[in-house]
């Protein structure tokens, strides 16, 4: 039977969207090739006990009035799933040799301890981080939808938006002559880009520094909570979600997309859909290929030539008779570099596959929430993450899957010696459980082409005007994806929530 809209791929923005549009009436269907709904934020349990999330560690724009709260509203799922706030004194914990860094919610703060580090410099950093602040609310101006009046209203802080457009954040803080070491404690969080700050868009930086600032937050009851509360949304309002669908080609005529072919990954039987609107979840180059990218208008082409993001390494690890809080753990997360330069760092990991000296994340999910779902009592979760070349990891994957197991051995190794050299003496005494992810984990269970994490890389080339959006250049066809909104949880429920209103006419997200 046709439906009204058939979502490929069950992202966050494709589940908000198809969340959404059930609960206002219309006939939804989500095929996913997955086992698990989610994409990047799906949950998988392993050892028939413990719960790890794919990728997402913190987020933000969850409080009252924000964009996911406002969405949840919506769906009436607010008092469903609710959040934790981060301690706002410090929701970021920044260590490097001889440094120690808690990152405040409140910005006269950072000024202060920042200050307190670097006396010499406390003029640079003061104008810093009021530009980063003055940048952002310009920005936020910037944002759709565009409203002519708040653009002549705050023009000042429109121009300082604009004027970093082609920005690295490594510019910037060249800008101001902030001393190296206040310049590695300011983007320390660079694993949550999976750039250096002579690669990262200052945009980026900045959206996601100050969105923390606002309001770092984890879900009560974990992701997996949050990503069934959507797919229930759909199927208690008459939706499907289908797993175990992969599509195989689109059917395009007229240049309409009318419908999709697909295969069942267990039983390998095929089936055909059609819909008056086909939603695009799926990587946006990848579905081009499988249509034919010259059936694109040239302006969508060109949007469509995009890099894709560096990956990640990934290790989830379970402890026993052992309380984190008591080594310095708790509702923050901690992000540790051996080195003094962050650009240095990344090159080292990402060019050399050098982990001697390792620049990486430590997330503890268990202790955001007294929700203990993901693990048995008695028991703590504790992650690292840190970035990986996809090509050196898949050639080593299919030349020798000896050395590629060794090799993931080896970066979690050094990542433990510096957490027992650090933070917790005889860390491995208590470690019960461990399992690592390399980029090509990435591309097999996440199917991200090269095993990217954020979709299209945030460099300042795919920041700008020209990053692509929903629109195809086919009728009855629309992008829902990271790549053509922003990754990042709180972003996807944007772009999911930004299409819906473009097609539903129903405002959810409006400034003022």
């Amino acid at each position: 039977m046709k439906t009204d809209y058939l979502i490929v791929g069950s992202g966050l923005s494709a589940l908000v969207f198809g969340a959404l549009m059930a609960k206002a009436g219309k006939k939804v269907q989500v095929l996913e090739s997955h086992e698990h709904p989610g994409g990047f934020g799906h949950t998988f349990t392993m050892a028939k006990k413990y719960k790890f999330n794919a990728q997402l560690h913190y987020v933000w724009d969850c409080g009252e009035g924000h964009t996911v709260n406002r969405v949840l509203k919506k769906l009436n799922l607010d008092k469903v799933v609710t959040f934790e706030r981060y301690e706002p004194d410090g929701f970021d914990h920044m260590r490097m040799p001889g440094y120690s860094l808690d990152i405040p919610s409140q910005s006269q703060e950072l000024i202060r301890r920042l200050s307190q580090l670097f006396p010499q410099n406390a003029e640079q950093i003061r104008q810093f981080i009021l530009e980063v602040k003055k940048t952002s609310e310009g920005l936020k101006i910037l944002s759709p939808p565009v409203i002519p009046t708040e653009l002549f209203k705050h023009l000042s802080k429109v121009l300082s938006a604009v004027k970093y457009l082609h920005s690295t954040l490594q510019d910037v803080f060249d800008q101001f002559k902030l001393p190296q070491e206040a310049q590695t404690l300011l983007a320390l969080q660079w694993p949550d880009f999976l750039l250096p700050p002579d690669q990262l868009s200052f945009y980026a930086w900045v959206i996601l520094f100050t969105s923390y600032q606002e309001g770092a937050f984890y879900p009560t009851h974990h992701f997996d909570h949050v990503i069934n509360s959507l797919v229930n949304s759909i199927t208690e309002n008459g939706g499907e979600v289908l797993l175990n669908l992969e599509v195989t080609d689109f059917t395009l005529t007229n240049k309409t997309i009318t419908g999709v072919k697909a295969i069942n990954r267990i039983n390998q039987q095929k089936y055909e859909f059609t819909a008056d609107t086909i939603i695009c979840n799926i990587d946006p180059q990848k579905a081009a290929q499988m249509i034919g990218v010259e059936n694109f208008s040239k302006k969508v082409r060109k949007k469509l030539n995009y890099e894709y993001s560096p990956s990640n390494f990934m290790a989830y690890c379970v402890v026993k008779d052992i309380d984190l809080r008591d080594y310095g753990f708790g509702k923050w997360n901690t992000f540790h570099t051996g080195h003094r330069g962050l650009n240095e760092a990344f090159y080292q990991m990402y060019e050399k596959h050098d982990y001697s000296n390792p620049s990486f994340a430590i997330t503890t999910p268990t202790l955001m929430t007294d929700d203990e779902r993901d693990c048995p009592e008695g028991y703590q979760i504790i992650e690292f993450l840190t970035v990986a070349n996809y090509d050196y990891f898949k050639e080593l994957q299919a030349s020798n899957k000896k050395l590629y197991r060794r090799k993931k051995e080896e970066i979690l190794n050094f990542i433990l010696d510096v957490v027992e050299k650090n933070y917790i003496p005889d860390f491995r005494k208590y470690l019960v459980f461990k399992i690592t992810g390399s980029p090509t984990t990435n591309e097999r269970f996440c199917w991200c082409p090269k095993g990217n994490s954020y979709g299209s890389n945030l460099t300042p080339k795919n920041m700008g005007l020209g990053r692509l959006n929903h629109e195809t250049s086919l009728n009855n066809f629309y992008f829902c994806n990271a790549s053509s909104g922003y990754p990042g949880f709180a972003a996807t429920f944007w772009t999911g929530a930004i299409l819906y209103q473009r097609l539903s006419g129903d405002v959810i997200l409006s400034k003022g």
